[in-house]
């Protein structure tokens, strides 16, 4: 059963995955990543699907792909190569009553109890929510974005400032913590993906 997490003063959230960028590094589309028995982006859209009434991919505008997402809706870039800003306030043109769960394809460890506590943990008056990493940052792509925050984002649009880890910086946010450090743990190369890999099989193996 669906559990929203979520009282009826409360925007709804909605789960957005993240699946526009470029995959520069790794070489190949992070979403088609296979950590779980299936691609990534399926095991994060299915992970937010628990919790969650709906769920979109965020992609990059243009023709359809071949891609995980079929089943899912799509919210198309509409603010060009910026990063995962572009995504975010995309979603928020489409549904700007609903705040965003944001959940990027390259966390290989996050599963659906960091995400339930994410949700639990949800102060819907600020501006977000969060975890905090290990380096003191938020974690920007594994984030709550409350409607109200979309000001502040096109704010740093205008200006040209295009971090969402800036943004969180310096906006209310409520910070929790991660069940686990790895949770915030992401991939971006191929050395890192063959080391999550076999880091996992390991896990696994043990507990066989």
């Amino acid at each position: 059963m669906t559990i929203t997490h979520q009282n009826s003063a409360a925007p709804p959230v909605y789960g957005l995955v993240m699946a526009g960028g470029l995959n520069t590094r790794m070489g190949m589309d992070k979403s088609a990543l296979d950590f779980h028995g299936k691609p990534q982006g399926i095991y994060c859209s299915e992970l937010l699907g628990a919790v969650l009434e709906r769920v979109c991919a965020s992609v990059r505008k243009g023709p359809p792909r071949p891609d995980v997402f079929e089943a899912l809706p799509r919210v198309e870039d509409a603010y060009g190569e910026i990063g995962p800003m572009s995504g975010v306030l995309s979603a928020m043109d489409q549904e700007p009553g609903a705040a965003w769960f944001v959940l990027a394809c390259d966390l290989p460890y996050i599963n659906e109890l960091a995400v339930r506590e994410l949700l639990d943990g949800r102060e819907p008056d600020r501006m977000a929510t969060a975890f905090m990493a290990s380096d003191g940052f938020f974690e920007p792509l594994c984030a709550i974005y409350e409607p109200r925050s979309a000001l502040l984002l096109k704010e740093r649009l205008a200006a040209g400032r295009y971090s969402l880890r800036d943004v969180l910086t310096d906006a209310d946010v409520r910070m929790v913590c991660p069940p686990e450090d790895r949770m915030l743990t992401n991939v971006n190369t191929p050395e890192d993906l063959e080391e999550v890999r076999a880091r996992l099989a390991a896990e696994r193996a043990g507990l066989s």
